[in-house]
């Protein structure tokens, strides 16, 4: 167990988190004496009083009830906060000032800043044009948007009047879009002109027939230009739909809303699953679940404060969009970058950081191995007074990740390695300041939630790897799935394997410290011999050779057992002869076990992934035992799957 980094009791004394200790040790008499542990076992205990307090301390804005809680036997019935009632977009519009409120920045370099003040009233032109066109409470508001300060302002404007939000990046194809909000039938379709990734540009405008030959229910669309850019000339007309473009949006007068309070199980959006098993699942998040689950884990696990700079990379085809938007919830600023992570130069996004003063800065573990690999000699190359957090999510961290943050970019820094998904749109698992960071560990779980690691029995276990389970309802469960009777598909996601528990999908391990490592998604672990083994460990060891750019490990059914096959795509200059063969399995076999050296190891020239950059373990597999693969779409490049296909090496 090696610790990387510790805060400072100053530090401990002046975060959110003992405010927090404070405000529950006055209000119900305890002593937790800066014992995270202590402050977890109470909030798990005492669950709903929890949650509630939360709002308080929080100072979520809405009318509150007598009851905390509606129990039910059924884990997903439970319900938090009932007849609570608040509005999203009012809670996330808490100043109307001339401070800085958001922040967009393209690849091209275009830079432009929203002012609170600024964004309120881009909002309410919004909320006027939405409801002069007779949206309503519950009606789907679809986006086909970059991540740009505009598409904040439509998300806000269609939950202010109770819309149900739902969106999609550029990058996805037209057959990915159709396929997503033809499921939710949107009555407006908010869409950009054209965007840039790594110096290209991209025509969106004209898949828009095709898609309002699909989805009929489309009957407003507005066509937003790229920021910093001319628009694209429209040349389409439609016959039963309304066109528009954001500046006859932006001539609106604006007044103040008035909010109308909603329940705390009302709708807010609705995000996708990833559909690399099929279509996509239509997950339907209730906005007071997300809002308090959101607020708990900037301000108590994260810190941030008023007025600090908050940036994550990510598209609003993710979840994490969604939770960078919240963060507008905490009076703090949100900084919005659309492009290539390292067009024209691959620490881009520590020059941005740098620039604007940024003090959580959030990228996936896989930006952090680029970056290593790109860059292994930064050497904090940037002075980054400001930063405070480092998050890290979309794939286990490695262990060279986690070194090379504290050896490169920034010794005194809380890295925050998080896990949880799309399902609840939030972690499970994620940091604190209360507890040191440790190489390779997930610092705890999330207050409030009885995170626990199963075998396949049903019984807990330690130290040992198993099923990321949670043991307790809670608020930022699902509401729903769109379309789905009976809760059918919704139950068989997360129910099917352990009775009345959450099972999340995860094949991960609790530690005695308290802190978790996720050993990959338990569809994809490897089971030769019958041991089930985590990728994640391999992924490990196959990052630290200079010459792999990249790699995917999959396990193929072979003589009545399973066998591991590693492709790797090989940084330019080098070739895999003998030795380089060698030294990868002996680097395997010395650093986890004999049981997971590749059976073969593969050269190829790229690897799919998901949109928001995850890579598909299950579409290889199927690939190469000679499965359907049920929906390309899905993928950023599914292209890249004609490689894998019939490979003289796999039949023997």
């Amino acid at each position: 167990m090696k610790k990387l980094w510790e805060a400072t009791k100053k530090v401990k004394i002046n975060s959110n988190l003992y405010q927090f200790e404070k405000f529950i040790s006055k209000k119900y008499n305890l002593n937790l004496n800066k014992n995270y542990q202590k402050i977890l076992n109470w909030s798990i205990k005492n669950s709903p009083t929890f949650w509630d307090t939360v709002w308080d301390f929080c100072e979520v804005n809405g009318i509150k009830a007598k009851n905390k809680t509606i129990k039910s036997k059924i884990f997903y019935k439970n319900k938090f906060l009932p007849n609570y009632k608040l509005n999203f977009t009012e809670n996330l519009l808490v100043k109307n000032n001339k401070d800085k409120a958001a922040t967009f920045i393209s690849e091209n370099g275009f830079r432009e800043v929203r002012t609170w003040s600024q964004l309120n009233n881009n909002v309410s032109k919004v909320y006027k044009f939405l409801k002069k066109n007779k949206i309503k409470k519950n009606d789907r508001v679809a986006a086909y948007l970059p991540n740009s300060i505009e598409t904040v302002e439509a998300f806000l404007g269609a939950s202010s009047l109770g819309a149900i939000w739902s969106s999609c990046s550029p990058d996805f194809g037209v057959k990915g879009v159709i396929e997503r909000f033809s499921q939710i039938n949107p009555k407006v379709l908010f869409i950009i002109d054209k965007y840039f990734y790594n110096g290209q540009v991209i025509n969106v405008l004209e898949r828009l027939p095709q898609i309002l030959k699909t989805i009929r229910s489309i009957k407003h669309v507005v066509v937003i230009n790229y920021p910093g850019e001319k628009y694209l000339k429209n040349q389409y007309k439609f016959k039963k739909v309304k066109l528009f473009t954001w500046s006859e949006l932006s001539k609106i007068k604006h007044d103040k809303i008035k909010f109308s309070k909603f329940d705390f199980e009302h709708s807010l959006t609705i995000l996708y699953s990833s559909g690399t098993t099929g279509k996509p699942k239509c997950i339907c998040h209730r906005s007071g679940g997300v809002l308090l689950q959101h607020k708990k884990e900037h301000q108590l696990h994260c810190n941030i404060k008023e007025n600090d700079n908050v940036f994550y990379f990510t598209t609003c085809g993710w979840m994490m969009w969604n939770w960078l938007v919240s963060v507008l919830a905490s009076k703090a600023s949100i900084v919005l970058f659309d492009g290539s992570p390292m067009y024209k130069k691959n620490d881009l996004l520590l020059k941005i950081a740098e620039k604007e003063k940024i003090t959580l800065f959030g990228v996936s573990a896989k930006y952090i191995d680029a970056l290593r690999k790109s860059n292994p000699t930064l050497k904090y190359k940037y002075k980054l007074k400001k930063l405070r957090t480092i998050c890290s999510t979309g794939s286990p961290l490695s262990n060279d990740g986690f070194e090379y943050i504290y050896k490169n970019v920034k010794k005194n820094v809380h890295l925050s390695s998080i896990s949880g998904g799309t399902d609840i749109v939030s972690c499970f698992v994620l940091g604190n300041l209360y507890q040191p960071v440790i190489l390779g560990e997930i610092q705890n779980k999330g207050l409030g939630l009885d995170v626990d690691i199963f075998n396949d029995k049903g019984k807990p276990i330690k130290n040992k790897k198993g099923e990321l389970v949670c043991k307790n309802p809670f608020p930022s469960m699902p509401l729903k799935f769109w379309n789905d009777k009976n809760n059918t598909k919704f139950k068989d996601a997360y129910f099917n394997n352990f009775l009345n528990i959450w099972h999340h999908g995860d094949y991960a391990e609790v530690k005695k410290s308290g802190g978790f490592i996720i050993h990959g998604r338990s569809d994809t672990t490897l089971n030769p011999g019958g041991v089930r083994l985590g990728t994640a460990e391999i992924y490990s060891e196959v990052e630290k050779f200079i010459e792999i750019k990249e790699s995917i490990v999959v396990g193929q059914t072979w003589d009545n057992d399973v066998r591991i096959i590693l492709f790797i795509v090989l940084n330019p200059k080098y070739k895999l002869n003998e030795y380089l063969l060698k030294k990868i399995k002996i680097q395997i076999r010395k650093n986890t076990s004999p049981r997971h050296v590749p059976a073969k190891i593969i050269v190829v020239d790229d690897i799919p992934r998901t949109k928001n950059g995850k890579i598909v373990e299950l579409a290889v597999k199927n690939t190469i035992e000679g499965n359907e693969i049920k929906n390309k779409e899905a993928l950023a490049n599914p292209h890249v799957l004609e490689q894998y296909k019939n490979l003289n090496e796999l039949n023997y």
